[in-house]
């Protein structure tokens, strides 16, 4: 009998010792970053079709990573491409300067868009689609951090459809950004990466496979019945297309009707479908496998941004089964991410981190159907009686050139030659503004140039503020209400529909966990600095995200 005891021990003993030194020890950094930011995915949406996703993608992320609940946006202006620069600097758009899509700058009279760059020539496509480059992005970014730390070692590209996704999450120094063209259905660069698209690329888009997609009929993945908390199929408070709100949708009558000249096939209409992040998938993938990311000693980064879920809210709304629909076809796709990570590299050798750049309001009529206070602010009639008031107090002028992005740029040079205070006009249009219906605050920009706030609005406001960039008056609406514009809602407030997202990391060292302590988007960057042992970005102001460190 005690024969047998010391028997069974020993074994036991061996046992544990074999698993001992068999057990997984990752390397010391990641072969590959790979992030996937997804414009505007509200936390809500994920949590409302958890129970319908699969397992194999962000259900899988989500059981086998650690899962920050309580991740936010923390400046005003929750727009595309703010998100997008602060992810990838871990700075506030005050200190990285990309304070909206779009500014005003009043020296030059004109219109800044955030990623255009008259220097830069179009690279695979139309001239109108390629004159872009980083240029406006005044920090550096993570991706520029490894590629500068390794003296060019590391590989760094970015694709979204849209041009801003790529250009500012793959930064300045690197490899490539590659984006859609409308008008020839095929990715494309500009000058500012390189002169030449490489050979794989130029295969890919010999492909014509947007024309591919739209030649499909576009029906939910499931019974709509089945999809939790939607308003109806056909809800009267969409948009939808030419106006039918309904499945199913003929995409290929929907890019061939009204052909101008010798166009047969209007390619933008990808962008407002699924399929839109099917084909930017079907690049990642082969990116990864010609530009042999993740092969070597040095780590590499790839960021993907996949933007039908912003298309398909603007025109349906949040809780549509459009939406819905997105988000699980969008699920399939994170699901052929991970499958190749695991076939090519292994999970335990690359990192993957998930986030939304920012969320999207309810359309405001389906609130009201709860007697939830709601709204569209009707910019045109505020700005007309504006004007109105100016002239009465100022005389005849031109004093107001435009309100963009929820600012109100003043003619600087009209309100210097009459020798009126800046300050002081700026006080006034405020206290004009704030007694429209919708409005929550409208704050003088001068008020940022001489204080600091520590919390609320005001804080989000000042993040937001930048010298050169920002308008007059920065405009809060009230919670629920959004900007009339062509679409049925939108995103650009503080609150927690807008600045609430998921953040999912996965893979390398990320164990399994759900946090559900405060925290923001800047933190990713300076999390990834940290993690990869190399320089934050230059004007990170983020915290490293411990939880990834045990």
């Amino acid at each position: 009998m005690m024969k047998n005891l010391i028997t069974i021990l020993y074994f036991l003993a061996f046992s544990f010792s074999a698993g001992a030194q068999s057990a997984y020890i990752p390397p010391d950094k990641p072969k590959l970053v790979v992030g996937i930011i997804v414009e505007q995915l509200r936390y809500d949406q994920l949590e409302r079709v958890w129970d319908i996703l699969p397992d194999d993608g962000l259900k899988r992320m989500v059981s086998e990573g650690t899962y920050f609940r309580n991740t936010s946006v923390d400046y005003l202006s929750t727009q595309a491409a703010p998100g997008f620069a602060t992810i990838s600097t871990g700075a506030s758009p005050s200190a990285h300067g990309i304070t909206s899509d779009i500014w005003f700058h009043p020296f030059n009279d004109q219109m800044i868009f955030c990623v255009q760059d008259p220097e830069a020539s179009p690279v695979g496509g139309s001239f109108e689609t390629g004159l872009f480059s980083p240029v406006n992005l005044l920090s550096s970014t993570f991706a520029d951090e490894l590629q500068m730390s390794t003296c060019g070692g590391a590989r760094v590209y970015g694709i979204g459809i849209r041009e801003m996704a790529a250009i500012i999450t793959a930064g300045h120094a690197a490899d490539g950004a590659f984006w859609y063209d409308d008008r020839t259905g095929t990715w494309m660069t500009s000058t500012y990466y390189t002169d030449k698209l490489p050979e794989w690329l130029m295969d890919l888009n010999a492909l014509l496979m947007p024309g591919q997609y739209l030649n499909r009929v576009w029906e939910p993945l499931q019974d709509p019945s089945h999809y939790p908390g939607c308003q109806v199929d056909s809800s009267a408070f969409e948009k939808g297309f030419d106006g039918q709100t309904w499945f199913p949708y003929d995409l290929k009558q929907l890019s061939t009707k009204g052909k101008i000249l010798n166009v047969t096939r209007d390619y933008s209409v990808l962008r407002e479908t699924p399929f839109a992040d099917d084909f930017t998938t079907d690049m990642a993938l082969r990116l990864i496998d010609n530009e042999q990311l993740g092969k070597d000693d040095v780590t590499d980064y790839l960021a993907v941004t996949y933007s039908a879920t912003d298309y398909i809210g603007h025109r349906f709304g949040p809780s549509s089964v459009e939406s819905t629909d997105a988000v699980l076809r969008l699920d399939r796709n994170i699901a052929r991410l991970l499958d190749k990570i695991d076939m090519s590299l292994g999970k335990k050798n690359v990192l993957v981190y998930f986030v939304s750049a920012h969320g999207v309001s309810e359309i405001p009529a389906v609130l009201e159907q709860s007697r939830v206070p709601s709204g569209y602010f009707k910019l045109n009639q505020s700005l007309q009686l504006l004007r109105s008031y100016l002239n009465a107090v100022y005389g005849q002028g031109d004093w107001v050139r435009g309100f963009f992005d929820n600012q109100i740029f003043l003619n600087r040079a009209l309100i210097e030659d009459a020798d009126i205070s800046l300050e002081e006009i700026q006080k006034k249009v405020a206290r004009f503004m704030v007694q429209f219906s919708g409005i929550a605050a409208a704050v003088p920009t001068s008020a940022f140039e001489m204080s600091d706030f520590a919390g609320g609005l005001l804080r989000k406001m000042n993040n937001n503020f930048s010298q050169q960039r920002s308008g007059d008056v920065m405009i809060a609406l009230n919670p629920g209400w959004v900007e009339k514009t062509d679409n049925v809602t939108g995103h650009n407030s503080p609150y927690e529909y807008d600045s609430h997202v998921p953040l999912i990391w996965f893979g390398w060292t990320a164990s399994r966990s759900s946090i559900t302590r405060s925290v923001t988007t800047r933190d990713i960057a300076v999390t990834l600095s940290v993690l990869c042992r190399i320089p934050l970005p230059n004007a990170s102001s983020g915290d490293p995200l411990h939880e990834l460190f045990r």
